[in-house]
């Protein structure tokens, strides 16, 4: 057993501290050739990492039409109850703009006015979400800001849940690629935003409703899966794409574009031709001179030039820490030109830490509950309470 002063000692070297050797890098151009778009401001991320690949006045916070739908949808997912009802009130029902065409005092479940608001942009149905998840408009505003400072995005607030052109109702290219990289990771949200078409109960008469997603990357280009349209008078065209190749996903941002679907297609074509996705380590990798193994894979986009540029430091926690008590030996974290670009965490090779799913129980729980209400079914708040405690003991 190491002493509590050997445990906080950094191990430091390359990547081959790893027992087992990572996989090669494929052969891509040694620097990635210049990108173009027609966007005012624009931006590429590689969802996994969070890795922002290509960046153009991304910084500059511009009016965002319906993309602000992606954080509209995140916020009530991540608050409401897909089973819940959701009546349609007065100030829903005369919102302008793009509509699902929701009647006064029509009640829909929440799934399914997601899809309304993701796949038909509807602003009656953002209206109605922000009401039933925030209690009123303004308090689901409060929420949505509420997470753009939890994730960071700097250059962002919202006024209102559906993306009118308001003052002070702005974001930028590049906080939107992260905010839509947090969102992809929900499989709700991703499985709503990848829907091509989606049927819906309709309280009227016999026939359904049927969604068809604004979103043409769906069927231009191969792998697409997701996300958002935009558009007012004063934010000209605004898209949020995002498509899956070889198991890596990106997303592309545009803000005031007038050539989106050309563009949107040339970056992503860019992005996984330049900065394909590598496995750096895998789950179950033995470490060198420790009995410890990497607890989860840990994957980041590099383009030929930066493969050799990685490096890796184990840093070993207290014995009398909460992470040591709960399995956790310590954090294998990776260097790029000194840059901290992810880490991940290592256990006991013959301990049951490792045999624990990868996947966040908090995914795991937000998919539970979408087959539940897929299936009109109800979820037991004993059931709901002790999810979220081991999310919150064994989620990193």
């Amino acid at each position: 057993m190491y002493s509590k002063k050997l445990r906080r000692i950094a191990a430091i070297g390359l990547l081959a501290v790893l027992l087992v050797g990572t996989s090669q890098w494929p052969a891509v151009s040694a620097k990635p050739g210049p990108l173009h778009t027609n966007a005012k401001a624009s931006a590429l991320i590689d969802v996994e990492s969070g890795r922002l690949l290509y960046s153009a006045n991304g910084d500059t916070s511009m009016r965002i039409a319906s993309l602000t739908k992606i954080m509209t949808a995140i916020v009530a997912i991540d608050h409401g109850k897909l089973t819940d009802m959701v009546k349609t009130s007065k100030r829903a029902v005369g919102k302008e703009g793009s509509s699902i065409y929701l009647q006064l005092g029509e009640e829909m479940s929440l799934l399914n006015m997601l899809y309304g608001l993701m796949l038909r942009s509807g602003n009656d149905a953002a209206t109605a979400i922000a009401e039933h998840v925030g209690g009123t408009e303004e308090g689901f505003v409060h929420l949505m800001n509420e997470k753009a400072t939890f994730l960071g995005l700097e250059h962002t607030q919202f006024k209102n849940p559906h993306g009118l052109d308001e003052d002070g109702h702005f974001s930028s290219a590049n906080d939107l690629a992260k905010l839509t990289a947090y969102a992809l990771k929900n499989e709700v949200f991703a499985e709503i935003v990848s829907t091509k078409e989606k049927n819906v109960p309709n309280p009227h008469d016999n026939w359904e409703y049927s969604y068809k997603n604004k979103n043409k990357m769906l069927t231009m280009y191969e792998g697409a899966d997701g996300v958002k349209t935009g558009y007012t008078k004063k934010s000209l065209r605004c898209l949020v794409s995002s498509a899956t190749r070889q198991g890596q996903q990106l997303a592309a941002v545009t803000i005031n574009d007038s050539d989106d679907w050309s563009d949107h297609r040339k970056m992503l074509d860019w992005g996984f031709g330049n900065y394909p996705l590598q496995e750096i380590a895998s789950k179950g990798q033995t470490i060198a001179g420790y009995p410890y193994a990497v607890g989860q894979s840990f994957k980041y986009p590099l383009a030929e030039e930066e493969s050799q540029m990685i490096q890796s430091r184990l840093v070993l926690h207290d014995m009398e820490s909460m992470r040591y008590t709960f399995g956790e030996r310590g954090m294998l974290e990776w260097y790029m030109n000194e840059y901290r670009i992810g880490a991940v965490p290592v256990y006991d090779v013959a301990g049951s830490r490792l045999q624990l799913p990868t996947k966040s129980l908090h995914v795991m729980q937000s998919l539970e509950e979408f087959k539940k209400a897929s299936a009109n079914d109800d979820r037991g708040k004993l059931a709901e309470s002790i999810s979220k405690v081991l999310d919150a003991l064994f989620d990193h």
